[in-house]
């Protein structure tokens, strides 16, 4: 089945076997675009969806990532606070370049650039949540302090 992963899903899974994590990255027939439809897709509850979104600082355009719970939007000045600016959206050109990936099935590994990542501490209730793999239709399962370990992410409360 790797071998029939699209290019940007086996980016992902290329990455994670480098690392040495056991996940298979999974290309499914119907959109994991967003949260309640990954959660069909898997079959698993809307907040076991790690979802990935970026962001960017107001001043200087860096990017910022944020792996948030599906049942959850993130609350800016919360994330604001870990920067000397204030973060704002990100439009969809500003992701593609960042990291290589369109909006809807950003991973939380493998983007084009460096950036800080920032877990909502909710994921960690889970035994199991699912992530974006690099295409709308390509997910993949962990344990969400491997998440953390995997992206070298800092867990804190993102939520609203």
């Amino acid at each position: 089945m790797k071998n029939k992963l699209s290019k940007p899903a086996r980016r992902v899974q290329e990455l994670l076997d480098r690392k040495g994590f056991p996940f298979d990255v999974l290309e499914l027939p119907g959109s994991t675009r967003t949260a309640r439809d990954a959660a069909q897709a898997v079959g698993c509850a809307v907040p076991q969806i790690a979802k990935t979104i970026i962001f960017k600082t107001a001043a200087s355009s860096q990017p910022v990532m944020a792996v948030i719970s599906g049942a959850n939007r993130a609350d800016l000045k919360k994330l604001s606070s870990h920067f000397g600016e204030s973060i704002t959206n990100a439009d969809a050109d500003f992701v593609k370049t960042q990291t290589g990936f369109s909006i809807g099935g950003v991973s939380p590994v493998g983007t084009k650039n460096p950036m800080p990542v920032y877990i909502d501490e909710d994921l960690l209730k889970f035994t199991e949540v699912w992530a974006a793999a690099g295409t709308p239709y390509a997910v993949f399962k962990l344990e969400p302090h491997q998440l953390a370990e995997l992206t070298n992410g800092k867990v804190i409360d993102l939520k609203t």
